[in-house]
């Protein structure tokens, strides 16, 4: 009798041991998971459409340059895939501030200058540690990171969540080859 309730009491204590272990996700995790719970729409956005000229560490968007650590492959197949590019960003800039901003003097402001994109101009910036929020992914075929972008003019650093998807993609495929088959779907700033 002692046997068998050693062996069921072992059996009860160890469950707890072998059973799957759920991490508890950290408070920016947390928050990043809410985000896409909350404010995520999909949409899809083109690649780069003009010419792309990669160098050492830095890759030209037709005048504008990116910055990125050559060990980065990640970073490296994204941008010379033109997936994320400082015009991209431009755009995403100054639509999030017409989006977000209430003040109309600072629309009004705007639009009477000869260039608004000028405020939001996107170029000389470094991206760099690019991490992906597995989890997030449930699906096979999206892959959402953040990464962070410096912009060395203004010695200021913004981190930007992304999804990416590709309908090809397996279970097994690399994430370089992920990346070339993927479409940018989602773009935000943390």
């Amino acid at each position: 009798m002692k046997f068998l309730f050693s062996i069921g009491l072992s059996l009860l204590l160890s469950s707890n041991f072998f059973a799957q272990k759920n991490e508890k996700l950290s408070t920016k995790d947390a928050a990043i998971a809410e985000h896409f719970k909350n404010d995520y729409k999909k949409k899809n956005y083109k690649k780069f459409a003009g010419k792309i000229v990669v160098k050492d560490n830095l890759i030209q968007f037709d005048d504008k340059t990116v910055y990125y650590d050559k060990a980065d492959k990640i970073t490296a197949s994204i941008l010379k895939e033109g997936l994320i590019y400082p015009q991209l960003l431009t755009d995403f800039q100054m639509q999030k501030f017409l989006d977000e901003t209430t003040d109309k003097t600072q629309k009004r402001f705007l639009k009477l200058q000869k260039d608004p994109k000028a405020s939001f101009d996107v170029n000389n910036i470094k991206m760099s540690n690019p991490s992906e929020l597995t989890f997030l992914n449930s699906d096979i075929r999206i892959k959402r990171f953040k990464i962070s972008l410096k912009d060395l003019r203004l010695n200021s650093t913004k981190i930007y969540l992304f999804e990416l998807m590709n309908n090809k993609a397996t279970k097994d495929i690399s994430m370089e080859e992920f990346i070339k088959g993927s479409k940018l779907t989602y773009i935000d700033i943390e």
